[in-house]
């Protein structure tokens, strides 16, 4: 157990750890993604983004979100790599410690440089993923990113934001959850300057008004493989082949460790269902992250699924309708929501009064697992779809 991390972080008493490894393939392979964000066993992609740049934002996400004991432990971890970073660090935490996720153009910018855009681009992740555009995209290649780092930095990003949620989940269901003291949303600039780059792209789309209850398309603004550029290693990291047909895994496959470690992280916290959560109740908790979140494209995926599942279908049309508040017409349904909604708003929203309305409706422990995994993963898939493209409304549906 000590050498999990997120076990580690949480200090999971050992049953929960037990019944973590109830879903053996999520705790192997959300550490396996720690191991390929962090120190990747391939050398270009360390060249691409330094390992002590790696820490740094992985310190500062933790920073900003008032996670202290994760943000001690990169910090350490940073410390050996560099450790002047170490006060770059916490004075741009001091700058940008916030509230969120929240929209409407209220940028943070840290300054010049490299690890300034990479904050900057974390800042953007954590706290307003809703409003990323090409822009953002350009502000990292004129900072020197290439295709290869910005995809490997999202994925970073956007896995603090998983893990620090499972990290506090976990502790609020063994009754130890942090409490963090009220942080207001950061005032930031509306207009930071940013501009695409020559290299980013800016596909055509016809972005959705509304959440929908059909298929959408998505297009990247980072240019993806081609088919005929894939090596083993990344035909090997799509798990299912017929993906490669599929831009979006296409641009990740530029970080292949990274995307492999993940889709089976994906994977087991979805499809094992052995106890625990239904699945049209595990892809209610994604589509609920999704909404609130602002990701159209996921949440047009996961609610679908939660109906071949068995789910309500009036009661999630109401919620892609009239967002997170809508009552779903069951208590099981609402409590759900009311988990995913807190450990989506901030992780520190979730506390003992959602695990036990969670457990008055007849959730056990592991069940709960399963909510917060659930709910945590599409707070690391949102990132992703939000920053690195965009949706698009297929032409049957125009």
């Amino acid at each position: 157990m000590s050498n999990d991390i997120i076990d580690l972080l949480a200090e999971t008493p050992a049953d929960l750890a037990e019944l973590r490894r109830r879903r053996p393939e999520a705790v192997e392979n959300a550490q396996c993604s720690f191991a390929a964000l962090f120190e990747p066993a391939n050398p270009a992609l360390i060249e691409a983004l330094p390992v002590s740049t790696r820490y740094a934002v992985a310190a500062f996400v933790a920073g900003i979100s008032g996670a202290q004991r994760a943000a001690a432990f990169y910090a350490d971890l940073l410390a050996d790599e560099d450790e002047a970073l170490v006060a770059v660090v916490e004075d741009a935490v001091r700058a940008g410690v916030s509230a969120g996720p929240y929209t409407g153009g209220d940028f943070v910018t840290f300054g010049e440089g490299q690890l300034a855009a990479a904050f900057d681009f974390a800042h953007l992740l954590t706290f307003h993923p809703k409003d990323a555009s090409p822009a953002a995209i350009g502000h990292l290649q004129e900072a020197g990113y290439t295709e290869d780092a910005i995809v490997s930095l999202g994925q970073l990003i956007a896995f603090v934001a998983f893990q620090l949620r499972v990290v506090h989940g976990v502790q609020v269901l063994a009754g130890t959850g942090e409490v963090r003291e009220v942080v207001d949303k950061r005032a930031g600039s509306p207009d930071p300057g940013w501009t695409p780059a020559a290299a980013t792209l800016q596909p055509e789309v016809v972005a959705p008004e509304k959440f929908v209850n059909h298929s959408l398309g998505w297009k990247p603004w980072v240019a993806p493989l081609e088919e005929s550029e894939f090596t083993d290693e990344q035909r090997d990291a799509l798990i299912k082949p017929e993906r490669i047909g599929m831009e979006y895994f296409r641009l990740l496959a530029r970080d292949p460790q990274a995307l492999k470690a993940r889709t089976l992280t994906d994977l087991d916290i979805f499809y094992n269902t052995e106890g625990g959560l239904g699945r049209a109740e595990r892809e209610l908790a994604a589509t609920v992250a999704s909404r609130l979140n602002g990701c159209e494209y996921c949440a047009s995926v996961h609610q679908a699924r939660s109906k071949e599942e068995g789910g309500d279908a009036e009661a999630i049309d109401r919620l892609l309708d009239e967002g997170v508040e809508a009552d779903l017409g069951s208590d099981e349904w609402d409590a759900i929501r009311q988990a995913a909604v807190a450990l989506t708003r901030t992780p520190f929203a979730f506390g003992a009064e959602h695990v036990e309305a969670l457990r008055e409706v007849g959730l056990d422990d592991l069940a709960i697992i399963d909510v917060i995994n659930s709910s945590a993963f599409f707070n690391w898939a949102n990132r992703l779809m939000l920053t690195l493209g965009a949706p698009d409304v297929p032409k049957r549906y125009r």
